[in-house]
This record gives structure tokens, sequence and C-alpha cells, in this order.
């Protein structure tokens, strides 16, 4: 049997702002700059460190960007149990019952499909992808951009013309710049299709989805689901699509590496993605459970 992997405590600093007791249920975490490092590796032991969660009736939950079908093939074991927030909180499951989902209309989706496609012939290095519930759609089949797409959409397929799919299911349409998106191609996508929320997901990432779309309301609908209180959720996060996050959890963490804007609202830092930040967190959480749960 292989020994637990041993990890860094928290700074004294971090460790002494925590509370002295926490009843911790539920875990949330962001993926992408947050649980996962730069080349998108989980943290070793991520399997063990659940298990260890579960056995104190902690829930882990990711909250993704990502597509459903892809955060269970990379998570695996570690979410078989798990409330899944996919496509920044457009499509959530739990015990395979959809417990929320938001899509855009045919409209917008075929406004923010065109929108992109001029942005492309004036010059700009990007492709749209259609995100809808069981499959992700894509024109460009590059290397390079084939690459980026499949990080995020495992279940995938390039299309010739993205405005010939049927787009009365699209959960949102994400655009990958290769440049920065802050550089206008978001305001550029913003302003092509103003009644769909426009979401900076990451340096070369943009997502227009529906306003009932969001990773915060997505975690409301667990917590109610399974009466879980924001005192009792943990979450992390390090870009502005996790902004919803903050709103419910009173356990609230932005990594070291993390956006000025999530700094500004989170109560904690956890180390950086880079060094096992959640998991360092969540383990020094543990430490505080009450007597009868530790």
């Amino acid at each position: 049997m292989m020994s637990p992997v041993k990890r860094e405590p928290l700074d004294a600093r971090l460790s002494a702002a925590l509370p002295e007791t926490v009843d911790l249920r539920l875990v949330v975490t962001d993926m992408d700059g947050t649980l996962v490092d730069a080349e998108s590796r989980l943290p070793a032991g991520l399997d063990d460190a659940v298990t260890e969660m579960r056995k104190h009736g902690i829930l882990f939950a990711p909250a993704s960007g990502r597509q459903m079908a892809n955060l269970r093939s990379v998570l695996g074991a570690a979410v078989e149990d798990s409330p899944l927030i996919a496509e920044n909180g457009s499509f959530v499951v739990h015990d395979g019952v959809e417990i929320h989902s938001a899509t855009i209309t045919p409209d917008e989706a075929r406004a923010a499909i065109t929108a992109a496609h001029r942005l492309a012939a004036e010059g700009r290095d990007l492709g749209a992808v259609v995100a809808c519930k069981e499959r992700a759609y894509t024109e460009r089949d590059d290397a390079p951009f084939a690459a980026q797409i499949g990080i995020y959409y495992t279940a995938h397929q390039v299309v010739d013309d993205l405005l010939a799919l049927p787009l009365d299911t699209v959960l949102k349409v994400a655009i990958f710049d290769f440049d920065n998106v802050e550089d206008g191609t978001a305001e550029a996508m913003r302003a092509a299709v103003p009644t769909v929320q426009t979401v900076v997901s990451g340096k070369h990432w943009v997502d227009l989805m529906s306003h009932g779309a969001d990773k915060g309301r997505a975690v409301g609908a667990i917590q109610e689901r399974l009466g879980i209180t924001p005192a009792q959720t943990a979450v992390f996060g390090d870009y502005l699509n996790d902004l919803g996050l903050y709103d419910y959890s009173e356990l609230s963490f932005a990594m070291a590496n993390a956006h000025p804007g999530i700094h500004e609202v989170a109560r904690y830092t956890a180390p950086a993605n880079t060094e096992d930040g959640v998991l360092r967190a969540v383990a020094a959480l543990m430490e505080r459970l009450p007597a009868d749960r530790a």
C-alpha cells in the first residue's frame, strides 16, 4: 500500500486566520489555475484525500468551465459520488440527476458564432466552441487549437459549420483566443451578444452563457438539495468566472496565484495551484472539525 502523500502545512499566518472550529460539509473547487497545476496535472494523492474527506462526511465537488464528460474522465474515482458543476455553472449533476441547467437561445448562439467568425476574418487567432450537454463542437481542427480544446472537452466533434448545427440546447459558446481575451475579444463578444453574460474564464477564454448560469447559483442548488449552509462550505477559485462562488461560502479561499478580483472577495488565501494549495487548505480545515467528526 502506498504511503499517504505528505503535504507542507499552511504558513502560520494563514493557519492563525482560520476559525478554531469548522463544520465543513462541502468543498467546491475550480479546476484550472486552482486544483490542477500549470501543466493541468492533478495534485498527487487526490483520490486518497477525497476518500479521507468522505470518511468525515465532506463532499468534494469540482466547479469548472470544463464539460461534464471531461470532469468525469479527468477526476475519475474522486468524483464518483460528487456533485459536478460543469460549463461554468450551466450544467449541474448529482447522483446521475440533473439538478440545474441553463441554455442560451438559438439566436444568441448564432450571434456569438457569427461574431467569432467576424473576429477571425479580421485576423484574430481564435475559434469558437459550441458546448452542449453531451458534446462540444468546433470548426477549427489545427493541432495548436485542438490541443487547447482537448484539455477541457473530452466529448468533442469537428464540424464544417457551427451555424448548421441545431442550436436549441446550447449551454454556452466559448471563445479561445491565442492572445489575451481581455485585449479586445471579450469586449467585442459582449457587444455582439448583449443579452447573455460574457465571462472571462482565463487569459485565453471568454464564455457567453445564460444569465442563469453561474458557479455560485450551482453551489446554491447543491446546498439546497443537500441541506448544507454557506458556513459549512469551502470554495476555492482563481479567476473571474469563479466570483459567484464567494456568495455561497463563509470559508472562501483565493489561490495565491488568483486574479486580483478574486482576492478582493475571498476571506482567506490558499497556496498557489502549483503548491497543492487546495488540498493543503482542506487538510488545515479538517484539523478544525468538531471533536465528534474528527
